[in-house]
């Protein structure tokens, strides 16, 4: 079983959604867990409560602090604590784009609306004044723009008749608990998850000219429009623990050295080795999905038919 991921979470306040992301770490089949809980108020009541369970804490005061600096700063805590996730938490600070960029894909935020609707604050009252039948919370990715970004996962919250932005907060509130710790542990898990990993190759694969996704044997697979396969997908076939995808080498000893250079990225795949088929690993740490296409589009150049090559040659030409 893959060790959990290590998510350090940033506050302001009281840090009530941190603490429900801590407490859903505690059970023993949470995939992450809470290495860091940072501020950038020291007065901060999350940071005790933080403290007083034994995480460990970090705060910065920002006032006199150009943000970039104080980015850094917070940056700098952050990957000393080993952390691979950051969750901001009610974090009321906006984020230098250098900030941002540098967790890009694992930076994730929690807002009181239902986005895109009512970016910004005063979501509540937002939400009350245009008459909506629901309220409730987004999380989604971190961008640099404002409450942008893919969104993870939402709830609705009914407005009932009466509602203050007080009362509809304090349920969305709720929702925001139960919400939070589920998206991030979609988040972590699912590099390694199958499904997830073979959207992500699907889309490489049909993006190549004349690409066709089909199946071989049961397996997802590409082939150039009625012509061979240059691409399979691997899903712990043959008894192999890696799920993986299948491109071809130019033969026996470039695969060999493939593994042995890289054993942790590469091995020989059951039946399609023989042939000079290399397994890419991807259900692992590190992957590389700039190495994952251009492998892709080697073994696509491999069996596509030169009028495919030369127009690929064109079109890399500009």
């Amino acid at each position: 079983m893959r060790n959990r991921a290590k998510v350090a979470v940033l506050i302001s306040g009281g840090g009530t959604n941190m603490a429900a992301l801590l407490y859903a770490s505690r059970a023993d089949d949470c995939p992450f867990e809470i290495v860091l809980v940072g501020s950038n108020n020291p007065d901060a009541g999350g940071l005790k409560l933080a403290a007083a369970e034994g995480v460990p804490t970090f705060a910065l005061p920002h006032k006199g602090m150009a943000r970039a600096d104080h980015d850094m700063a917070m940056d700098a805590a952050i990957r000393a604590s080993g952390a691979e996730y950051v969750a901001l938490a009610g974090y009321m600070r906006i984020l230098t784009p250098e900030f941002v960029a540098g967790w890009e894909g694992r930076m994730l935020n929690i807002h009181p609306s239902l986005l895109p609707k009512y970016k910004g604050l005063h979501t509540h009252e937002r939400a009350i004044a245009a008459g909506d039948s629901h309220g409730g919370v987004t999380v989604h990715l971190v961008t640099a723009e404002l409450d942008d970004g893919p969104i993870l996962g939402q709830t609705p919250v009914a407005i009932i008749a009466g509602d203050t932005a007080d009362s509809l907060a304090g349920r969305v509130l709720f929702a925001e608990h139960q919400l939070y710790a589920r998206c991030l542990s979609e988040l972590v898990t699912r590099p390694y998850r199958a499904d997830w990993l073979l959207e992500q190759v699907k889309a490489l694969a049909i993006a190549l000219p004349e690409a066709e996704y089909r199946e071989s044997h049961g397996a997802p697979a590409w082939s150039i429009k009625g012509g061979k396969f240059f691409a399979y997908f691997n899903d712990q076939h043959h008894g192999e623990p890696h799920i993986a995808l299948l491109v071809k080498t130019s033969g026996q000893d470039e695969l060999s050295d493939l593994i042995e250079a890289a054993p942790h990225i590469w091995f020989r795949p059951a039946y399609y080795g023989a042939s000079g088929w290399a397994g890419l690993i991807l259900n692992r740490d590190d992957v590389d999905w700039d190495q994952v296409s251009e492998w892709l589009a080697r073994s696509w150049r491999s069996v596509a038919p030169k009028r495919l090559t030369k127009l690929m040659d064109v079109a890399e030409g500009f």
